[in-house]
């Protein structure tokens, strides 16, 4: 009985151990979210997602400039990062045993856990320094080199869990190595690699050092991508340190259009995660 009793209190004292952990990590994602919301929805309007930043003194203007560079630069960092960063995963998961998969796999997750602003430093070095100026190219190789080693990471799990089965009827049927790995393995695990890509790309989004030595800023508009350009991180951290109380308003508000990038990114990935769990039931 006394047993009994103790078993009880201790489900009890954990159970509320574990919803005061949960308040308690929840507290400050709602401040967060209060704060961006209440100071930045005000500044909401089709001017500030079209126009171009107004000289200092003058009200009104926009991020335009700053949503599509970030837009521009996201993109060009997924033409270059996803496919090396899904190629490397599914190396590792089919050939990783080796020394040079060990390596390469030691290499990802040391890379994983890098300071964004090391490489930031990294295509200064790489991107800038050969061609004398900052550029959108230089921000978006920085960009993908931060998306390579976590999709690579990711990639390689996704592909480990498919089932050894499927592997062996496709060889069976007479099917080549690689197109086993391409067609068969690949595609079933495809829903997880594109929430592992959404992931990777909500996470470089909102990326602002490695632009401060790439991309620098541009206040006009601009898509080539050997030229300055502005970006959605820059533009907050730019108003956020000035004296303005205008450009303030204005880093809250182009806070928020960048939460709600992200926030979305991340909810489709979640949308995805949940039909392939449904469809593997």
């Amino acid at each position: 009985m006394r047993h009994f009793a103790f078993r009880r209190f201790m489900n009890v004292f954990m159970t509320v151990l574990c919803g005061v952990a949960l308040v308690a990590a929840f507290i400050p994602l709602i401040s967060v979210l209060y704060l961006v919301i209440s100071k930045g929805a005000a500044g909401l309007s089709w001017d500030f997602f079209t126009q171009l930043p107004k000289p200092v003194g003058e009200e009104g203007g926009g991020i335009g400039n700053a949503l599509v560079g970030t837009l521009y630069m996201v993109g060009l960092a997924c033409l270059m990062g996803l496919p090396v960063g899904v190629g490397a995963g599914v190396f590792l998961a089919e050939r990783g045993d080796g020394t040079v998969g060990k390596t390469v796999r030691f290499v990802a997750e040391v890379l994983s856990g890098v300071p964004s602003i090391v490489i930031g430093i990294v295509a200064y070095a790489m991107v800038v320094i050969p061609m004398r100026h900052f550029s959108a190219l230089a921000g978006s190789v920085a960009l993908a080199i931060m998306i390579v080693p976590y999709l690579a990471c990711s990639t390689e799990e996704l592909i480990r869990v498919v089932p050894t089965s499927l592997r062996e009827a496709s060889l069976a049927l007479g099917v080549t190595n690689w197109r086993t790995s391409l067609l068969v393995i690949l595609r079933t695990a495809m829903t997880g690699v594109v929430t592992a890509c959404l992931l990777a790309v909500a996470r470089v989004a909102g990326e602002t050092a490695p632009l401060l030595f790439t991309a620098l800023n541009n206040q006009y508009w601009n898509v080539s991508p050997v030229q300055p350009t502005a970006s959605l991180t820059v533009a907050i951290y730019n108003y956020a340190i000035s004296p303005y109380e205008d450009w303030h308003a204005k880093a809250w508000t182009a806070a928020l259009v960048l939460l709600m990038l992200v926030g979305l990114l991340n909810l489709t990935s979640r949308v995805l995660t949940r039909n392939r769990l449904k469809g593997a039931r």
